[in-house]
């Protein structure tokens, strides 16, 4: 499964392949939009490009799904590392850096960081649940007992 690294937010985010990058973001409660954004976007139809993200590190070139005819047209006159985050698929690890827009400078060293680090190929290790060693064994109505 691939890994999204967020590198303003300092998160690494596993998700399925095809996963929508812009449901993703919000799923993990990142900060996707700026203040225009949070108050009137389109909810994820590619039409108000609020919600667009620079990719600052890929693993094979193809992390994200190819551009779409709407961020062509949307994004025609931005940087090529630009993509709206709710037309863009997870496909491989990449990096991304949301709200490219603001304080980009301030983010010079994170980006660079993000840049020469090698993406994770494997899984992020997820917490074990803590299993509670009385409940062992018991029965479900023992526990409607108590």
């Amino acid at each position: 499964m691939p890994i999204v690294r967020f590198v303003r937010e300092g998160r690494d985010v596993l998700c399925p392949v095809g996963t929508n990058l812009r449901e993703l973001a919000l799923a993990e409660g990142l900060e996707l939009y700026g203040l225009k954004g949070r108050l009137g976007n389109c909810g994820g139809c590619g039409q108000c490009i609020t919600c667009f993200v620079e990719v600052v590190a890929e693993r094979g070139g193809a992390a994200l799904t190819p551009r779409t005819s709407v961020e062509d047209q949307k994004l025609r006159r931005r940087p090529e590392a630009w993509r709206l985050a709710c037309q863009a698929l997870v496909q491989e690890s990449v990096a991304v850096l949301t709200r490219p827009q603001n304080g980009r400078d301030a983010q010079a060293a994170a980006i660079s960081a993000a840049q020469r680090e090698p993406l994770p190929e494997g899984r992020i290790p997820l917490p074990q649940p803590e299993v509670d060693e009385e409940m062992v064994g018991e029965s479900p109505q023992e526990n409607d007992e108590l």
